[in-house]
């Protein structure tokens, strides 16, 4: 555990260059990385097409539908997010404007309407074009530390990876497990990317990588 977080706690969020907190503008970012990362298209691409797209100046709602469906396309293009570039235009627009009607562009609303509930906040947050099971429960999993209600929160790809490290498949030993690892020192590089304590977000993020990439596990296990 202390190897992983050291090595591979890095948030998707904290790699798209969103600084998340309990306001508007990097909530809509994340659910835009959600949106992206919910393809079948490798989390690399989905990171550096939403990097395009906040260099971009997309990163609100409103900015995102003042911006014309060919300059959305580009900007997934030089994230090299070929594949959806088109569709996934066209969501985020439908989407921005889906966060405007529904709650002012601001996600917190949601927050406020799901009470803690995770049924309904996931439900809310599918409701957004391009944003599935899947989508929705990335961004659950990138938000705990901000809406800590939600926490602990592992989903299916981030226990897949618990299972490959030989880990326990339970929410609650592996966030015990990762704590210890904080308390004895050895996972500082974690602790330094998320100061404010976002142990649980990094844990669930270093567990996906290990799900997604066999060269995680093989690193980690050498280590350890």
């Amino acid at each position: 555990m202390e190897v992983l977080l050291d090595r591979y706690g890095t948030t998707y969020a904290a790699e798209a260059g969103i600084r998340l907190r309990n306001t508007p503008q990097p909530l809509y970012q994340l659910l835009v990385l959600s949106d992206l990362l919910s393809a079948r298209i490798r989390a690399s691409v989905a990171v550096a097409a939403a990097r395009a797209l906040f260099a971009h100046g997309l990163r609100t709602p409103e900015r995102m539908i003042a911006s014309t469906w060919q300059e959305r396309v580009d900007a997934l293009g030089e994230g090299s997010y070929r594949r959806y570039d088109e569709r996934t235009a066209t969501q985020l627009s439908d989407g921005a404007e889906l966060l405007l009607f529904e709650y002012g562009g601001d996600l917190r609303r949601l927050r406020k309407e799901a009470d803690g509930d995770l049924d309904v906040l996931r439900g809310g947050l599918r409701r957004t074009p391009g944003v599935g099971p899947a989508g929705a429960d990335i961004f659950v999993r990138e938000v705990q530390d901000v809406w800590p209600e939600t926490a602990p929160f592992l989903d299916g790809k981030a226990l897949q990876g618990a299972e490959k490290l030989g880990l326990p498949a339970s929410p609650a030993k592996l966030a015990r497990l990762a704590e210890q690892a904080e308390e004895s020192g050895a996972a500082a590089a974690a602790e330094e990317e998320a100061p404010d304590g976002h142990g649980q977000a990094v844990l669930a993020a270093a567990l996906v990588r290990a799900a997604l990439d066999k060269h995680v596990v093989e690193d980690v296990r050498e280590r350890a």
